[in-house]
């Protein structure tokens, strides 16, 4: 039988300090980074939602998923309110997949490939590419919500890497992109306006 696509939930929770500006509104494409970010997750998942402090209104369909913790404790708290949320409205849901809110480039396969990656009910399934893995794309159990929001509690437990070595954890790995400009990397995010302009160019060869 054929597996139930995951919940999407892109994760905005940054403060942009970098960019200078809100990403999730910057100018990409036809659109903004977020619409962006929303046509590429969408096909892969039964419904998206984004969490964070928003500045701008989302497309109808798009439910936004505030943090349950105060004073933006970084992407975890995004997970976990993504995970209460989805356990609080879907019972029958097992699984929530994550992405950042400035990476346009990340594959059409990733919820597809991470579902089948994911060997057990426990299992955290997350992206790699390059040799370095990307946490912020993973598959994350609605039945880790609880053990994480308990870890949370200490204001020292904020990295993703120091959570996610406490799980058990599987790595899918995606090959780098041949273009004209260059390789691209999948999962490039966004941090700087330089990048956003790199970003911008690939665009123009890899739609």
């Amino acid at each position: 039988m054929t597996k139930r696509p995951p919940n999407g939930l892109i994760l905005a929770g940054g403060k942009s300090s970098r960019m200078g500006s809100d990403e999730i509104s910057l100018p990409f494409g036809s659109g903004t980074l977020l619409t962006r970010m929303l046509d590429r997750l969408a096909p892969q998942v039964s419904e998206v939602a984004v969490n964070g402090l928003l500045s701008l209104q989302l497309p109808k369909g798009v439910r936004h998923v505030p943090d349950t913790l105060p004073d933006q404790p970084g992407p975890l708290a995004g997970v976990l309110a993504g995970l209460r949320d989805l356990s609080s409205r879907r019972s029958d849901e097992a699984h929530l997949l994550t992405v950042p809110s400035d990476a346009p480039f990340f594959p059409e396969d990733l919820a597809r490939l991470l579902m089948s990656a994911a060997s057990g009910p426990e299992t955290v399934a997350i992206a790699a590419s390059g040799g370095r893995v990307h946490p912020v794309f993973g598959l994350w159990p609605v039945s880790l919500a609880t053990d994480l929001e308990n870890w949370l509690r200490n204001s020292e437990n904020r990295r993703m890497s120091d959570y996610l070595g406490r799980q058990q954890v599987v790595t899918v790995e995606w090959a780098m992109v041949s273009t004209t400009a260059g390789l691209l990397d999948p999962f490039m995010n966004l941090n700087t306006p330089e990048e956003l302009g790199k970003a911008r160019r690939f665009l123009e060869i890899f739609p």
